[in-house]
């Protein structure tokens, strides 16, 4: 009985050790003393010599091989830095662990295929021509080069595409102080513009207010002039429908303002300013004197 159940366990060990399986996303290699001997593409469920044979397993979906920034010169002898992206696959499991071993290897080898593509490229073109219109074009031929390149290694290149493209940090200064001085400019001319034009604005409102104010001193002082001719007309017509009650009346109005402060006046007895204080009925004035009048204040 012991010598069945240590039989069972030692199948079922061997089992264990032999059995084994490839999902939809893997592929696979069986190493025979560190000799490939199978390739496995297909999923399922896989049998191996236990203890003889070994099994790799590599990922068969689309992988991504970032590339550390690296500076690069343009024709023009302008530096810049670019950070790169390639897509790949394995497209042949035995060879691409034959010649890069694994992942790693493999993205270590892609990048260097594409930083040479890539420099050769970018030394063939200007800054501007290289940002602007032949981006596309250098990134197209950089991935049919690295494709061609690469499928000795067992790998499919998808693409290659530039995540980032900036200046080296020490270039970086010298351009923000030169944008920071041309925009200082545009700044001046922009503050230059708007105070001429806040002059002229200036200009024409103080202009245009002394319109306005010097017509409204015409309109003012033909109003008044209107006003002090009917004040006119209406005193002359009051003055000739009774005379001596008008000159009574101006009469008081003169003796109200001279008399009411405390001022001491001499006058002639038969001085006019004196008729209706001796006579309320106003009898007519005494011919003047030949001696003129004579007044004084204390």
């Amino acid at each position: 009985m012991i010598k069945i159940i240590v039989a069972v366990i030692v199948v079922a060990f061997l089992l264990l050790q032999s059995a084994f399986t490839i999902g939809e996303w893997e592929q696979g290699i069986i190493l025979e003393f560190g000799k490939p001997v199978r390739t496995i593409r297909a999923p399922g469920l896989y049998f191996k010599y236990p203890f003889v044979q070994d099994l790799i397993v590599l990922d068969k979906r689309i992988l991504a091989a970032e590339a550390r920034p690296a500076e690069y010169i343009t024709l023009d002898k302008k530096r810049l830095t670019v950070d790169t992206v390639a897509r790949w696959k394995i497209n042949d499991p035995l060879a691409f662990y034959q010649s890069v071993n694994n992942e790693m290897g493999a993205i270590a080898r892609l990048n260097n295929i594409i930083m040479t593509g890539l420099r050769q490229e970018v030394a063939k073109r200007n800054f501007k021509s290289f940002i602007r219109e032949d981006r596309e074009r250098i990134m197209d031929q950089v991935t049919k080069r690295t494709g061609e390149e690469a499928l000795r290694f067992g790998i499919r290149v998808i693409d290659v595409r530039i995540k980032r493209v900036d200046l080296p940090e020490e270039v970086q200064a010298s351009v923000f102080a030169r944008m920071k001085a041309e925009r200082e400019r545009i700044a001046k001319r922009y503050r230059a513009e708007g105070e001429e034009q806040a002059k002229e604005i200036r200009a024409n409102a103080n202009k245009e207010k002394e319109i306005i104010l010097a017509e409204a001193y015409k309109q003012s002082e033909t109003l008044r002039g209107q006003g002090d001719g009917e004040a006119t007309n209406i005193y002359a017509q009051a003055y000739s429908k009774d005379p001596e009650f008008y000159s009574f009346v101006r009469h008081l109005d003169v003796y109200q303002k001279s008399f009411s402060s405390d001022t001491t006046m001499l006058l002639r007895p038969d001085s006019s300013l004196l008729r209706y204080l001796d006579s309320p009925g106003g009898p007519a004035s005494p011919s003047p004197p030949k001696v003129g009048a004579q007044s004084g204040s204390k």
